[in-house]
């Protein structure tokens, strides 16, 4: 790739670093996972730069690109080992000099605790990987409708099934969470509704 190209595609695709591992951190359920899977998803990019088309949407066509990183990656780990949680290290980072993500935030503003925070963290493992994804996008990264399509490759109709039902899956879960014996220091129940709006995890 020429300085110019190189220069477009640093110029474009870092920004969106910070949330591109976010929704790894996410998928992966592992910080170092997460990073991997930025890094590998970074490569490819960078691979196939030449093919994207400017003036498109460069944020859709990275997640893409990501999620696309991050299935073929779980096909493959499936079919090495058996168990999906069972992922492997995916070797030394390819090229990828940017500064490490820092953590996640408290899901929301009026829950400040560390269990609190884990309890959104694990409800969100275990809902669907396609209903995860599109809560995430939708409701953590701020994307359209019409952007998680372009994303996850489906009509828009079927992302808003999805967001639908993996919202209602969420509430359920953390409704479920909070509804178990509390801690000593007693902890506000996680709301759904302020998490969406506060967009992060």
């Amino acid at each position: 790739m020429n300085p110019s190209a190189r220069l477009a595609f640093e110029e474009s695709a870092l920004p969106h670093l910070d949330s591109l591992y976010r929704v790894a951190r996410r998928l992966c359920g592992d910080p170092s996972e997460a990073e991997d899977l930025v890094q590998d998803a970074l490569v490819r990019a960078y691979r196939f730069w030449g093919g994207f088309e400017p003036g498109t949407n460069v944020r859709a066509w990275l997640f893409t690109i990501l999620r696309n990183t991050f299935y073929s990656e779980l096909r493959r780990r499936v079919r090495a080992r058996a168990h999906v949680s069972e992922l492997s290290n995916l070797g030394e980072p390819h090229g990828y000099t940017g500064a490490a993500p820092q953590e996640l935030p408290s899901p929301e503003s009026a829950v400040e605790s560390k269990a609190s925070a884990d309890r959104v963290h694990q409800a969100l493992a275990e809902i669907p990987e396609d209903y995860r994804l599109a809560v995430v996008l939708a409701d953590m990264e701020g994307f359209s409708y019409k952007e998680i399509a372009e994303v996850v490759g489906c009509p828009i109709g079927t992302v808003m099934s999805r967001l639908y039902r993996g919202r209602r899956q969420l509430h359920e879960r953390l409704k479920a969470s909070s509804a178990s014996p509390p801690a000593p220091a007693a902890e506000a129940p996680v709301s759904l509704d302020a998490y969406r709006k506060r967009g992060h995890g």
